[in-house]
């Protein structure tokens, strides 16, 4: 992809993601542009689907929805609210600990600064960047696995972790694509730029696409199957997601 390709990719994207859910993130903002609220669902949604992540932050913030609250719940009970989110015995400690440290280190406000956040327990780049963009509505890229791999496939980055593609983003996308390029990637990454399989005859990026690692797209995967079907022996390759 030529870098001033973006614009037009961009433009698409946020034409095509409106057939599809928002992320989990997302809805929260909707709803509240509290960054409490939308750390603490960051924090649940890490190896989470985003269902589960969406059950489990209503029911927390049912019962607590500020640091006071909820570092006044014992691990026990926050356990029982977020179950059954990805590891959340440690997400519940981690709760606690991040509701108590704001408490004593910054009167209950959430720090709006990215290397401040990441003092918090559980909270990584992605986080730290989703509540400064959402929650302050200051710049930041946040990067998934989601956005290292779709701008690693399209040859917009060459980069081998989200987080030396999030500071290549720093770099050349321009900011105001920043604040939004998580949500436009996470949706199009979920339903149709998948890992494996990706629906590559379907995608109206395909122009712009260099489709780097791609081997396999749901189209030949298709015709390996058929191929099979009919006493082939050759098998097609799977995609190697970076």
């Amino acid at each position: 992809m030529r870098d001033r390709d973006i614009d037009a990719v961009v433009r698409i994207l946020k034409g095509e993601i409106r057939q599809w859910k928002v992320p989990i993130v997302g809805v929260v903002a909707e709803k509240t542009r509290d960054p409490f609220q939308i750390l603490i669902s960051c924090v649940l949604s890490l190896r989470t689907q985003d269902g589960t992540t969406a059950a489990a932050s209503a029911r927390l913030f049912a019962v607590a929805n500020t640091p006071a609250g909820l570092a006044a719940l014992p691990v026990e009970r926050v356990e029982q609210l977020i179950y059954p989110v990805g590891f959340y015995r440690v997400k519940a400690r981690n709760i606690r600990e991040i509701s108590k440290q704001l408490i004593r280190q910054y009167d209950g406000r959430v720090p709006d600064e990215i290397d401040t956040l990441l003092q918090l327990p559980g909270v990584g780049r992605k986080t730290a960047n989703l509540v400064v963009t959402i929650g302050y509505n200051r710049y930041g890229i946040c990067v998934d696995t989601h956005v290292h791999r779709i701008t690693n496939r399209w040859g917009y980055v060459s980069t081998s972790t989200p987080e030396k593609t999030e500071f290549a983003l720093r770099e050349k996308l321009p900011r105001k694509h920043w604040k939004i390029i998580n949500d436009l990637l996470v949706t199009y990454g979920q339903n149709l730029c998948r890992p494996i399989g990706p629906r590559c005859s379907e995608c109206k990026l395909s122009p712009y696409c260099e489709r780097v690692g791609v081997e396999t797209s749901q189209r030949t995967r298709g015709r390996a199957r058929a191929s099979a079907s009919r006493g082939s022996r050759q098998v097609g390759p799977e995609v190697r997601d970076e």
